[in-house]
């Protein structure tokens, strides 16, 4: 099958929880996305708020202190959060990248040597504190995994696909996966529009082209425009230039229409300045207002 843009944009948005809230807990969220990217303590936060239709902040501080969800170094090494079995199993599958970023350093970054997990306060609703460690196997209490790796390649599609292994690597970091993609004699095949081939798990539904997108605010990373090797499936060249700063993302997400439309800014517990790049449509700026007010109950909890 040959997909457009949109029906890919549209899928992902499904996958991602992001067309329609869900009644879940966060770690089951963050199980079904394999992690979530949370290099900048707000992002999961936002990240879950954008996906849930209920959520509790301090839920994940429970969990983190109960050791139910663990923040380490895993895909592309950056800092996610993670259920405990994925991180046992995700940490070693990427530890090649972690020795890459390790050769880039003149002294020993321990967290890239050992899988060490970052212990609360570190990550928590609100807290404060520096960066303390804890070994992952020590702090879980089980050992790591061997990684199946066709295994976590049907998770990532689960959750971003349809993909070429150039999308996994993007996602992950590690690298020669076209092999892998290839002798995995159960994956459906589609094309995109330039007649790239696209792998897909064969039971994972496409969404319609015309299914509506709400607007949701994002933090300043979200896996969702991160996974993917051109990383335009919500997100134009232009506008993805206008979020990169010189050291990173410039600004919080404002996706509308299920694309990258504009940033935003926490200003305490209110949302600050938002710019939006493109006029929008009286539906889109109610849409805007409800998400801020959300987002802003967030913020004060």
């Amino acid at each position: 099958m040959r997909l457009t843009a949109r029906r890919l944009n549209r899928t992902l948005l499904a996958r991602q929880h992001l067309l329609a809230r869900v009644d879940a807990e966060p770690a089951t969220v963050v199980r079904d996305l394999v992690g979530l990217q949370a290099q900048e303590s707000l992002s999961p936060y936002l990240s879950l708020h954008a996906r849930l239709a209920t959520f509790d902040p301090y839920a994940v501080t429970r969990a983190l202190e109960d050791r139910s969800l663990v923040r380490l170094l895993t895909m592309r090494g950056t800092i996610h959060l993670l259920t405990p079995e994925d991180a046992l199993e995700l940490r070693p599958w990427t530890q090649p990248v972690m020795d890459r970023a390790q050769r880039s350093h003149d002294e020993v970054v321990p967290q890239f040597a050992r899988p060490l997990v970052q212990r609360p306060p570190r990550g928590t609703w609100k807290g404060g504190g520096g960066v303390d460690y804890a070994d992952l196997v020590d702090w879980v209490g089980a050992p790591l995994r061997e990684p199946d790796v066709p295994g976590i390649v049907r998770r990532y599609l689960r959750a971003f696909g349809p993909a070429s292994a150039a999308d996994v690597t993007a996602w992950s970091g590690v690298t020669r996966l076209g092999p892998v993609l290839a002798g995995m004699a159960d994956l459906v095949r589609h094309e995109d529009e330039a007649g790239k081939t696209l792998y897909d798990v064969p039971d994972s539904v496409v969404a319609d082209a015309d299914t509506p997108a709400p607007v949701r605010l994002l933090g300043t990373y979200d896996n969702l425009w991160l996974s993917h090797a051109a990383r335009d499936r919500v997100a134009t060249p232009d506008n993805r230039r206008r979020w990169m700063g010189p050291n990173g993302g410039s600004g919080m997400v404002v996706l509308v229409d299920g694309m990258l439309e504009g940033l935003w800014r926490r200003d305490g517990d209110r949302v600050g300045a938002v710019e939006t790049f493109r006029a929008l449509t009286r539906r889109e700026q109610s849409e805007l207002d409800d998400e801020v007010a959300r987002v802003e109950a967030l913020l004060s909890t």
